[in-house]
């Protein structure tokens, strides 16, 4: 049976079954993570001792985090419950990379020690792993306070198996994932979620996945110790997987999280961590110059059978972007270049030589075999022939342009012949990945990209890719190379510029609206409030100073250039 196509994230092309007129055939391993609170730990298990899902196909695997005392397995409990030692106190993700790692499941069910959850909640998420071998599957938290007596754990077995799980507990109404709930509403229940907003709703307090699916992505990041479920969520997405946010996998989340206690205390944290790992997260990768450790774009040369010139062309244009944050990957037959030492002018392999000579420091730049299938985890890949060079803004104006329509694929035409068509693409990393996972055999994978995600041809001059001949004139490659990285930087200073002529503009027209609020309301207040903008207005303003004379000095660093030697 052929792999279901979904499009984009509508998952709303499944058959989903209702809940209880199914027939269940996949062994789940629901993996708990655990430190301590033995009372909440029991409440948990009670109610999975209860679930409808059938309970030879259901194991339950606790992780010990080095708790003081142990844990233990209560009386009440599934039928299959496991409990596994790991006193290395290597946090949440270590735990649960060691409760999968001994996991027999075809399905990883990752669940939080605090959580209690309805007598539908497995079911209603194993019913979608049933559909698609590439589906991650959200359940949706209610939170109590724990106010007053918690219930026992048999009280909290029987209410489960009765369908009473609402009985249990009062539900907290001054916490919640409302932001979830929101996001998931303003998407059509996620269906129309773009991309890099798939990776939102990964968290990790009742989530599920095919257990090859885990594997693919490369498993949990074992050195972070929160926002392990979030990066998880972005590398998951790379491999074209479909997120499915179920409101009928209900549970409760007993207390509050840490994020809900100490929000600005957990985005301090984890956003440096998030910032090197989510390229979507474009708010935290402001600093100009940096390096990061997954790139935005992954741009691919080919370097064999090319000149030395054509291929640093098209590299160095590419590192010259606009974007701070483009990685290159020169490929090539470099295997050929052996510890042999031939004429070194008369070398039958000088260009691939001089190639990795010119780069084999560079961090933004490596090398390899073949091109990859992807380029994850960076969410965008442009195949660039060598020869040719995007502009300073080229990238940057692709892959917004690709963003607008959440589309997998743009095809630059760049000049034709009766061979065909030369064409950089800007493919979207997820979008290739979904389209090799549901190709049939001897269907072209550009035509199921288009199908899925939608696929868009462009002309060369609008993109602003050009040949290296027009690019670097020859009276003076390096000198315009240098160029090419000032103009960059003039473009970048320009935009810069606007954004704060936008912003003084936007400051005076509060100014001015405050003022002819003076008469009606208290007039003290409005002169402070007039006083603090009329503060933020001056910084601004000096700011825009600074960039313009940033850009007067990389358009004298131009003309300079321009007079040739």
């Amino acid at each position: 049976m052929s792999t279901p196509r979904i499009p984009g994230n509508d998952y709303g092309v499944l058959p989903v079954p209702a809940l209880g007129v199914w027939e269940p055939r996949l062994p789940v391993s629901v993996v708990i993570p655990a430190r301590g609170r033995q009372d909440r730990l029991d409440l948990t298990l009670a109610a999975l001792a209860a679930q409808t899902y059938p309970s030879h196909l259901l194991e339950v695997i606790v992780v010990d985090d080095g708790s003081a005392p142990p844990l233990r397995l209560p009386e009440i409990a599934p039928e299959h419950t496991r409990l596994v030692g790991d006193a290395s106190h290597r946090g949440i993700a270590g735990a649960l990379e060691t409760g999968v790692a001994v996991a027999d499941g075809e399905v990883i069910h990752r669940m939080d020690a605090d959580i209690v959850s309805y007598r539908e909640h497995v079911e209603a998420h194993m019913r979608w792993h049933h559909l698609a071998g590439y589906l991650v599957v959200t359940g949706t938290l209610r939170f109590t306070a724990m106010a007053g007596t918690p219930p026992t754990p048999a009280e909290v077995q029987i209410a489960t198996a009765k369908g009473r799980a609402d009985s249990l507990f009062a539900e907290d109404p001054e916490h919640g994932h409302d932001w979830i709930g929101e996001l998931i509403a303003a998407y059509r229940d996620f269906r129309d979620a773009p991309s890099s907003l798939l990776h939102r709703v990964h968290v990790g307090a009742t989530v599920s996945l095919p257990a090859a699916l885990l594997r693919e992505a490369g498993g949990l990041d074992t050195s972070l110790t929160l926002g392990e479920d979030t990066e998880l969520g972005y590398r998951l997405t790379q491999t074209g997987a479909v997120f499915v946010p179920d409101a009928e996998a209900l549970s409760w989340h007993l207390g509050t999280t840490t994020a809900m206690r100490r929000p600005a205390d957990v985005r301090r944290h984890n956003d440096p961590f998030i910032a090197d790992r989510i390229p979507y997260r474009r708010h935290l990768r402001t600093d100009a110059g940096r390096q990061w450790l997954v790139p935005y774009v992954d741009v691919v040369v080919d370097a064999e059978g090319a000149s030395f010139e054509d291929v640093r062309a098209s590299v160095d244009g590419s590192l010259a972007s606009t974007l701070p944050d483009v990685h290159v990957t020169l490929t090539g037959p470099w295997g050929a270049l052996t510890g042999e030492r031939p004429a070194p002018l008369d070398d039958p392999s000088l260009d691939l030589r001089l190639l990795r000579g010119q780069y084999a420091h560079d961090g933004r730049v490596s090398f390899a075999e073949r091109v990859p299938a992807t380029s994850a985890p960076a969410p965008f890949r442009l195949v660039c022939p060598a020869g040719w060079v995007p502009g300073a803004d080229s990238l940057a104006t692709l892959i917004k342009r690709a963003e607008q329509e959440d589309e997998g694929l743009l095809l630059v035409a760049l000049q034709e012949d009766e061979s065909g068509v030369l064409a950089a693409r800007l493919e979207r990393t997820s979008a290739v990945a979904r389209a090799m996972r549901v190709a049939r055999e001897g269907e072209r994978l550009d035509d199921v990209i288009a199908g899925l995600h939608g696929a868009t041809w462009l002309d060369a001059e609008s993109w602003k890719l050009r040949p290296a001949a027009q690019a670097y004139p020859s009276w003076a490659t390096d000198r315009n190379r240098e160029a090419a990285r000032w103009k960059a930087v003039a473009s970048s200073r320009a935009k810069d510029a606007e954004r704060a002529q936008r912003q003084v503009a936007a400051l005076k027209a509060e100014l001015r609206e405050l003022r002819a609020k003076a008469a009606k309301g208290s007039r003290d207040t409005v002169r402070w409030k007039e006083k603090a903008e009329q503060r933020r207005l001056e910084a601004v303003a000096l700011r825009q100073a600074q960039q313009r004379s940033l850009l007067t000095r990389a358009a004298r660093r131009l003309r300079r250039l321009a007079e040739g030697p």
